[in-house]
């Protein structure tokens, strides 16, 4: 199936009766051009009268908000993550002018708002929920970028009618289950001399090993393999990637990812042993995650 057909299967989606109310409400809404700030609150502005109560009844249509923050001019939505916190982790290692980058797994765009700043060539987002895409609509309605969103996801990558100078791959690889299958995906998805910015989880050690969760890793049942370092360098490097640069590493912490009032059920307090912070309520290794930069 091509690409073209697929675009045409996934705005099906957009009509599924859990979604369609939210689009037509989205539609409803006045079109503003605001002013678009771009900081650690992704922010909105205008001079213009507009009915507050329906873009806050629309935002909460469109619940759970995992990334933000954002600020639509006074509605302020506190998402589950503080995603400024990864973003400004990175920041130092990519300048993104006049290059085609893409955010594969991009949620409601956060990140890619976020990369304006540095005004890319072509900036494109990678997600198949349609409920993020209609999250991302909402903000850019009002501020009216260039940003493509895909309704497709990094299999699709390796067929892009676009190859990428650099490509974004945040909290995605621990949820596949061929690992080095979507490290190839994002390889060919690169121009000739392009790089990948990645996150996953990550255990500690210096074998070449990862841990193989049984039903679920903090509550999350599709997480398959959470590597060490070392396990990770493998994965990448037959992959066919050349060049592995390891940026940072972190363990996830309660001011980075916690229940707000724009989420519907648990977050990272629930996850953790009550008694243990250092373990998951499984009983494995509290979460952890590995930056690194990888060169095509």
């Amino acid at each position: 199936m091509d690409l073209d057909t697929i675009r045409q299967e996934r705005k099906k989606w957009m009509g599924w009766k859990n979604i369609a109310p939210i689009q037509h409400a989205l539609d409803n809404l006045p079109e503003i051009q605001a002013r678009l700030i771009i900081s650690d609150t992704i922010t909105l502005e205008s001079n213009e009268d507009l009915n507050l109560e329906a873009v806050t009844s629309v935002a909460r249509m469109m619940m759970p908000w995992r990334k933000g923050p954002f600020k639509i001019f006074s509605l302020f939505i506190d998402s589950e993550w503080q995603s400024q916190i990864k973003y400004n982790i990175l920041r130092p290692h990519f300048n993104l002018h006049g290059k085609r980058v893409a955010d594969i797994g991009c949620n409601n765009g956060y990140y890619m708002f976020r990369m304006l700043e540095d005004q890319p060539k072509l900036l494109v987002g990678f997600d198949p929920s349609p409920l993020y895409k209609l999250q991302f609509e909402l903000i850019n309605r009002f501020a009216k970028t260039d940003i493509v969103y895909e309704l497709l996801g990094v299999e699709h990558l390796p067929f892009y009618e676009k190859k990428f100078d650099l490509i974004f791959c945040l909290g995605v690889l621990y949820h596949r289950s061929d690992p080095v299958g979507m490290l190839k995906a994002l390889y060919k998805g690169l121009d000739t001399h392009g790089d990948v910015i990645l996150d996953t989880f990550m255990i500690e050690g210096d074998d070449e090993v990862c841990l193989t969760p049984k039903g679920s890793y903090s509550k999350i049942p599709n997480i398959y393999f959470i590597p060490t370092v070392n396990a990770l360098k493998n994965w990448c490097l037959r992959a066919g990637f050349k060049t592995f640069n390891l940026l940072h590493t972190s363990v996830t912490q309660p001011d980075e990812q916690r229940k707000t009032e724009w989420i519907d059920g648990e977050s990272l307090e629930n996850f953790l042993d009550p008694d243990d912070t250092t373990k998951t309520i499984e009983g494995y290794p509290a979460p952890k995650r590995v930056y690194v930069k990888l060169s095509k």
